[in-house]
């Protein structure tokens, strides 16, 4: 309908794709200049007539020559076409004067489509490739009835208010400048307290699981990533080489290769497995332009990264560790989440019936836990299945997070093996798993599911004492140092009026202003104004107020 529309007021316009995505779709077009929002009106305003008119979609099938004369004054369906095979039969759509290439399959007709909103216009590459011209995309969505649709709209605005690029800038935790390169970010003092506590929190849950800290370099020879496979299957999203004494070396995209060297540095008996190495290492990956986007997609970014060394019949019990762990994490951090297991590609390596006993066994795990999950027929990896954890956030949007893969392939590759109780040596099985993810994608999407109010144990500045004239300074810079002697985040602001600067901590969000006048400062007292609940203050003892404050951050309280 969105095709229709345009090719019917901008005649000239080359149609591109069109496909569907997780919360709508979108659709590219070859036109000389962007849309506008008056463009975006004309076309809904054209759209809702079509939906009127109940145009039948007709699906005719046709050979590679007579879809050439369909599409023949269409450059970029002709270029589409030369991808199938002479014989191939192609599938087409119509609706009124509209045809296009298109699988299927469709609603019977327009008049099933009456709900729908277009959203935004972008430049976008056509075929996501930089060389080649921009096309003008164009994003809307659909759904069943207008109370769908007014409550994903509803959604979407609330997600604009929560967009951690804004957030991010508000409350000065990180910023990304063209000087220093697209893709790359930098922490401002505020966000590298959060991501300092993220870390520290998730090293030392670490460590009570028995895990060990590895440190591995930001740079390897080229030759470790030939080794892995790396260079041959992801070159591309790896940053070239560089040279130095005869030698070519790779910023490093993964930290798995690392990890296996270190693995290999000693003979391994059976009884030291699971041997788990964990590292919070920074990767590189060249990402196109077009896909970055804040800290959700970035060129450098911090990987919460293990490899777990198993027998294979540890893997079951090491899995089961895994999922509870993950709980744990995200039940502190406010997080739901479903669960997908991935089984088999057509394209898997390997002995079939070995991976998919693999799959039975996350299979078995996930069912002996009464787990809720989802199957991705065909969407593991080619070296193993693995389960994905998509986290679900405040307003109920989905994202990434961990990913516990099984890997029979690498051990191969590198010769991991143990020996085992008959003194002979064995392939261990490798577990690639992440808990968070990157710390860059995992904060920016806290930045998001808090709406910038991060819980008192993460906040960057945790109490904010204003004095409320400067006779009490002194009393409130005293207040102050007990506060930071507890261990809590604090400061002292005395600047401009008390009115303005309470504005200014409600702005950056601080759960806490301890406000100090004449009579909190005669009787040791302070005036508590928490975050969210407006101008309504409690006036406390101040070592009642430090131990509320405390008693949060330990038990890492959500608020």
């Amino acid at each position: 309908m969105l095709a229709t529309a345009v090719r019917e007021l901008l005649p000239s316009a080359g149609i591109g794709f069109g496909p569907a995505i997780d919360e709508g779709f979108y659709y590219d077009f070859d036109v000389d200049t962007p849309f506008t929002p008056d463009d975006l009106e004309a076309f809904e305003k054209r759209m809702a007539e079509v939906t009127a008119a109940d145009q039948p979609f007709e699906r005719r099938q046709v050979t590679k020559d007579e879809a050439r004369q369909l599409f023949g004054d269409d450059p970029l369906k002709l270029e589409r076409l030369e991808e199938f095979e002479d014989d191939e039969v192609i599938t087409v759509y119509e609706n009124g004067p509209f045809l296009d290439l298109c699988k299927g399959p469709h609603v019977p007709s327009t008049g099933k489509l009456e709900h729908f909103k277009l959203l935004s216009g972008a430049g976008a590459y056509w075929r996501g490739d930089e060389k080649r011209q921009m096309l003008q995309r164009i994003y809307g969505t659909a759904f069943h009835s207008r109370p769908e649709l007014d409550k994903h709209l509803d959604r979407l605005e609330e997600a604009k208010k929560r967009d951690h690029r804004v957030i991010g800038k508000e409350l000065d935790l990180f910023s990304i400048q063209e000087e220093v390169g697209s893709g790359l970010i930098l922490w401002h003092p505020r966000g590298g307290i959060i991501r300092h506590t993220v870390e520290e929190f998730l090293k030392d849950t670490l460590l009570e699981h028995e895990y060990e800290l590895v440190f591995t370099p930001q740079v390897a020879s080229e030759e470790l990533y030939r080794i892995s496979g790396h260079l041959e299957v992801f070159e591309e999203n790896m940053f070239p080489a560089m040279e130095g004494d005869g030698a070519r070396f790779r910023m490093k995209p993964m930290n798995c290769p690392h990890h296996f060297m270190i693995y290999k540095t000693q003979t391994r008996s059976y009884r030291d497995l699971p041997l788990r190495f964990a590292e919070l290492g920074t990767c590189y990956r060249y990402e196109r332009s077009g896909t970055l986007h804040g800290m959700l997609r970035v060129r450098c970014f911090t990987q919460d990264d293990a490899h777990i060394f198993v027998r294979s019949d540890q893997i079951a019990e090491e899995y089961d560790r895994l999922l509870d762990l993950t709980d744990y994490l995200l039940k502190i951090f406010g997080y739901e989440y479903h669960l997908a297991l991935s089984s088999r590609p057509e394209k898997a390596i390997g002995d079939p019936e070995v991976y998919d006993q693999a799959t039975e066994t996350l299979r078995g795990v996930l069912e002996r836990r009464e787990a809720d999950y989802v199957l991705d027929e065909g969407g593991g990896a080619f070296y193993g299945p693995k389960i994905d954890v998509n986290l679900v956030d405040a307003i109920g949007r989905e994202w990434q997070g961990g990913t516990f893969q099984l890997d029979f392939q690498m051990p191969q590759r590198f010769g991991l093996e143990y020996i085992g109780a008959d003194n002979k040596p064995h392939e261990a099985v490798v577990i690639h798993r992440t808990l968070l993810g990157s710390m860059e994608r995992f904060i920016g999407g806290l930045i998001e599911h808090y709406g910038g109010a991060f819980p008192t144990w993460m906040a960057p500045e945790q109490v904010r004492v204003l004095p409320v004239g400067e006779q009490w300074n002194e009393s409130a810079r005293e207040f102050a140092e007990n506060l930071e002697q507890a261990g809590i985040r604090t400061s002292v602001e005395a600047r401009d009026t008390l009115g303005y600067r309470i504005r200014d901590a409600e702005t950056l969000k601080i759960p806490y202003m301890g406000v100090i006048g004449e009579r909190e400062a005669t009787n040791g007292t302070v005036a508590v104004r928490s975050r969210g609940i407006g101008k309504k203050q409690e006036v406390m003892d101040r070592s009642s107020f430090i131990d509320r404050v405390l008693d949060e951050i330990q038990t890492k309280s959500l608020g």
